[in-house]
């Protein structure tokens, strides 16, 4: 395996990006990047989510929407509200979907909205075999976010202002610890194998096996730029469900156009591997 320095589109790229080529693989090249890339990423994002408003704004709205359905039709039910929210992120990387594909079409200069909303045409085995790897994920941690209530809260659940008002003061600590740690089990688990895993199958039509491969070496690759991307995803979703859910509007089209740009700055191109390889020729 050895390092190369590169850019997107074949150019020279800055000092903190680096392909990793391994010469006997199959898979594409995976390129080392800086955790100061993820402002790169967000920049972009929010430039996508303006040259295409409409359509941006569209997701955030159905984003905020579902927030809004899930704190009025649970608001007595907090043990399900907080499954359902913190499923939420588990999700999140599908059902930004169509936010990837409108970043795709700007880079081809194609209209966004109305082929945003088919994106998966062509692909449903592929990205239907994720989706069902992050339901039963989904499923799974609901029912330990389950237990974990009944385990604390055992001789009946607190009404939503009560968790609230625990949840704020820290007065139940142990509960937030353990709620914590399960849940960041399962959000690590969903973001190694879904961080660039469906913009690849959605750009390159790869298989879901393939790219989840893809997706875990190349977070295993970029340990610190994935620390912080990942912590700035949540900090931002959970900004949103602090603002009554009118964040989301913003926050998740910002974040769904990144995590294009994420894909498509980490994940190289196979024309990178040969290009390394006629260099090796010359020397």
């Amino acid at each position: 395996m050895q390092e190369q320095t590169s850019g997107r589109a074949g150019d020279s790229a800055a000092p903190d990006i680096k392909t990793i080529i391994d010469e006997e693989s199959p898979f594409p090249p995976i390129r080392r990047v800086s955790p100061l890339k993820v402002f790169s990423w967000l920049r972009l994002g929010w430039c996508d989510m303006w040259v295409s408003p409409q359509a941006s704004l569209f997701y955030g709205l159905c984003f905020a929407g579902m927030g809004f359905l899930l704190r009025i039709v649970l608001s007595r039910a907090p043990q399900y509200l907080s499954a359902l929210s913190c499923g939420f992120l588990l999700l999140g990387p599908l059902l930004s979907l169509g936010l990837y594909d409108i970043s795709r079409r700007l880079e081809n200069q194609k209209s966004g909205m109305l082929g945003s909303l088919f994106s998966m045409r062509g692909r449903w085995s592929n990205i239907g075999i994720l989706a069902l790897v992050l339901a039963v994920i989904m499923l799974v941690w609901a029912r330990a976010s389950l237990v974990v209530f009944a385990l604390f809260y055992n001789k009946g659940m607190p009404t939503m202002q009560g968790f609230l008002s625990q949840l704020f003061s820290l007065s139940n600590a142990e509960f937030i610890a353990v709620y914590c740690c399960i849940g960041f089990i399962f959000a690590s688990i969903v973001f190694a194998i879904s961080w660039v895993s469906i913009p690849l199958m959605l750009d390159r039509d790869t298989d879901a096996i393939t790219a989840m491969i893809i997706s875990t070496v190349a977070l295993f690759i970029n340990v610190p730029v994935t620390v912080v991307w990942a912590v700035t995803i949540v900090a931002l979703v959970v900004f949103g469900f602090f603002t009554w859910n009118l964040g989301l509007i913003v926050a998740m089209p910002v974040v769904g156009h990144a995590t294009w740009h994420a894909y498509r700055e980490v994940v190289g191109q196979s024309s990178d591997r040969s290009e390394y390889v006629k260099q090796g020729d010359k020397i």
